[in-house]
C-alpha cells in the first residue's frame, strides 16, 4: 500500500460515515416536506409543462395530438377576439383595481382609528372576500338585471332611466368591475391596516407636535411608509385582476344567447382567462387553448412588471438649495 493510500484511507472512510450519519437523522425532516413537492410536481409543474408541449400541437380530446408547430401561436397573434379580451380585461382591470385601491385605503384608515368594536368591522370588511364568486355573481346580476333588478328600481325611484347593466359592452365592464371592487377591497383593507400598525406612534406623535393634523400626517407619513405594503397589494391585485374568469363568466352566461362563455353582449365581459375557458373547454381546441394560456401569462407578466417598477420607483429627492 502506497503512503497516499495510507493517508487518504481513514479520511475516506469517515466521510461516508459522517453523511450516511446525518442522513439517518435528517431523513424525518425530508419526510416531512415531500408531500408538498410532490403534490406540486403532480398537480402544478406537470400541468405547466405538459400545456406548454400541448401549445404546439392540435388536439380535439379524443384520439392523439398532432404536432403542429408554432401554427397555434401564429393564430393567436393575428386573432381580433384574443386581442379583444385583452383589451375588456384591462378595462376591467383599471375600473375595479383603482376604486378598490383608494376604498382598501381608506377603511384600513378608519380601521386603524377604531377604538370600539374594531375587531367586528374586520371580520365585516373580509367577509366579501371568502363569500362564494358564484354566489356574489349571481347576487350582483339580480341587483343589476335590466327589467327588475334593485339598482334600476333605486334609479328610476329617485326619477331617472334605467341603464342596461348588462345588454352592452360597457355595462357588463363597469358591473364585473363593482363585483371585482366588493371581493376584494375588505382582503386589501386589512393588509393596509397591518401595514399602518407597523409604523411606529412616535413618528404620529412628533408629526402632532410640530402642528400636522390627520390629513397631513396621513399623505406625509402614512402614504410614504406604507409603500412597500402598497406595492405588495398593487402587484397581487394586477396579477388577480389580469386573471378574472368566474365573475364574467357567471354575470353574462345566463344572457348570452348562443354560447354561455362568449361574453355576454358585444363580447364585452370577454376576459382573457375566459376566451381560454371558451377555446378549451366549449369548442375543444385543447391545442390553441394553451397557447392561448401562455399569452395570458405573458399579458399578466408585463402588466405585473409594469406595476412594480411604477410603484416602486421613489420619487425624486428635492434638489438642494
Amino acid at each position: 500500500m502506497s503512503a497516499a493510500t495510507r493517508v487518504a484511507g481513514p479520511g475516506a472512510q469517515a466521510r461516508p460515515r459522517s453523511r450516511n450519519r446525518t442522513l439517518r437523522r435528517s431523513w424525518p425532516m425530508y419526510v416531512a416536506v415531500a408531500p408538498f413537492f410532490i403534490l406540486f410536481a403532480a398537480f402544478g409543474l406537470y400541468p405547466t409543462v405538459y400545456s406548454l408541449v400541448l401549445s404546439f400541437q392540435k388536439w380535439n380530446g379524443l384520439g392523439d395530438p398532432e404536432w403542429i408547430g408554432l401554427e397555434n401561436y401564429q393564430r393567436l397573434f393575428t386573432d381580433p377576439t384574443f386581442y379583444l379580451s385583452i383589451r375588456n380585461t384591462l378595462v376591467m382591470f383599471v375600473l375595479s383595481t383603482v376604486p378598490m385601491l383608494i376604498l382598501a385605503l381608506v377603511v384600513a384608515a378608519m380601521l386603524n382609528s377604531a377604538v370600539r368594536f374594531s375587531t367586528v368591522f374586520r371580520v365585516a370588511y373580509f367577509i366579501p372576500n371568502i363569500t362564494s364568486v358564484v354566489a356574489m355573481a349571481i347576487l350582483f346580476g339580480s341587483i343589476f338585471g335590466k327589467n327588475f333588478g334593485l339598482a334600476n328600481q333605486l334609479i328610476q325611484f329617485l326619477g331617472g332611466s334605467a341603464i342596461p347593466w348588462l345588454t352592452t359592452p360597457f355595462g357588463i365592464q363597469v358591473t364585473v368591475s363593482l363585483l371585482i371592487t366588493y371581493q376584494w377591497t375588505g382582503y386589501n383593507a386589512i393588509i393596509f391596516l397591518a401595514g399602518m400598525q407597523a409604523i411606529e406612534p412616535e413618528v404620529y406623535e412628533a408629526a402632532t407636535l410640530d402642528g400636522a393634523g390627520p390629513v397631513r400626517s396621513f399623505f406625509s407619513i402614512t402614504l410614504p411608509l406604507l409603500r412597500p405594503t402598497i406595492l405588495f397589494v398593487l402587484v397581487t391585485s394586477t396579477i388577480t385582476g389580469l386573471q378574472s374568469f368566474t365573475e364574467a363568466q357567471v354575470l353574462t352566461s345566463s344572457a348570452s344567447t348562443t354560447n354561455p362563455n362568449s361574453g355576454g353582449a358585444g363580447q364585452g365581459g370577454l376576459t382573457m382567462v375566459l376566451y381560454f375557458y371558451q377555446q378549451a373547454f366549449g369548442y375543444n381546441r385543447f391545442g390553441y387553448g394553451a397557447a392561448i394560456a401562455w399569452g395570458v401569462f405573458l399579458v399578466v407578466v408585463i402588466f405585473t412588471i409594469i406595476s412594480w417598477r411604477l410603484s416602486s420607483e421613489k420619487p425624486q429627492a428635492k434638489a438642494r438649495a
